[in-house]
């Protein structure tokens, strides 16, 4: 099956570089000894591997680990997004505390000359949840504090990048408090915060986003929910849904309106709905689609595709190939 799995360690949440013709895969794992899947979450380091195919894996040595204990990030490290920047590489990931209990998430920043060897920015982190848009541990219903997943979105004309970050809105009740932080970059190291995208109040958390288009025109954000991340309303509208798995919401333009899918990317297929799914541009040029199985039953910790066809097509307008992160000037 097309994939990456492990023998000895679960992979699940992934993102993605190109350098040349090698795909560069970045992943959480953990390792399966743990045997309750649960518990990967605070055990997770950031796995790489590269491939020609997307099929035929070669494992690199580690991407990131924890810090040292007393850091910011000393519980441990989760999903991420890489981008090229000139000279280098960088990568923007999410951290974890112990002295929080892993309740905080914030996002910090590393680089890398070669794809392989990671350094962590000596003044992180880069960016945390802003209180006049996001809710802060302590200030709402949600048990933590949500400023994860951020996606590297590379600079238009202007020379400005963009991150789509896992976020709670302020001002929400919990089953709809989920949303799309918006953060802007010139260099990728300083961070401007700003509002959220004006995602439908419809979810307790969209997480893993993936954005599609440019900034300037149609775009697309894929997420990531659980069944009982639907709200309420949402769920009685006919034809949702309301289960586990990759869904798009799009928009004319950044700013919006947004719409949103009712049916995961993947349903009917003999997987069923894949999470954390991203778009690549597989071997051939084309769209396709790529997630880990998880549904409301099982983790298996392994990650499928990329898969083509109909039932992986996106709703909307926004059926473009994926961008992807090419090597630096």
């Amino acid at each position: 099956m097309m994939g990456l799995s492990i023998l000895d360690r679960w992979v699940w949440d992934f993102w993605l570089a190109q350098n040349g013709a090698e795909q560069h895969i970045f992943y959480l794992q953990a390792p399966r000894s743990l045997i309750d899947p649960d518990l990967r979450h605070h055990r997770a380091t950031v796995g790489h591997a590269v491939s020609l195919d997307f099929e035929h894996w070669r494992l690199l040595p580690d991407a990131l680990g924890p810090g040292a204990p007393g850091e910011w990030d000393d519980m441990a490290i989760w999903t991420g997004s890489v981008l090229g920047h000139p000279g280098e590489w960088r990568m923007l990931y999410t951290g974890i505390s112990k002295v929080e209990d892993g309740r905080v998430q914030r996002i910090g920043l590393a680089e890398s000359n070669d794809l392989v060897h990671w350094e962590k920015h000596g003044e992180n982190p880069v960016m945390e949840a802003d209180p006049r848009w996001y809710q802060r541990i302590g200030k709402g219903s949600a048990p933590d504090e949500a400023w994860r997943d951020p996606y590297l979105v590379a600079a238009g004309s202007d020379g400005v990048s963009h991150a789509l970050i896992t976020a709670r809105a302020i001002g929400q009740p919990a089953h709809a408090a989920g949303t799309i932080g918006h953060a802007r970059s010139t260099d990728l190291i300083s961070w401007e915060v700003l509002p959220p995208l004006a995602a439908p109040a419809e979810f307790a958390q969209m997480e893993v986003p993936q954005l599609l288009g440019s900034a300037d025109g149609p775009v697309a954000v894929l997420f990531s929910c659980r069944a009982a991340d639907h709200s309420e309303a949402r769920k009685q509208r006919p034809g949702v849904q309301a289960c586990s798995g990759t869904f798009v919401m799009w928009a004319p333009r950044l700013s919006g309106p947004w719409v949103v899918s009712d049916v995961p990317i993947g349903a009917g297929t003999p997987f069923g709905p894949l999470y954390a799914g991203k778009v690549v541009t597989n071997v051939h040029g084309d769209p396709a689609f790529m997630g880990f199985l998880a549904d409301d039953a099982e983790f298996t910790g392994d990650i499928l595709g990329p898969f083509v066809g109909p039932e992986f097509a996106l709703p909307g307008p926004i059926t473009s190939r994926a961008a992807t992160s090419s090597g630096p000037d």
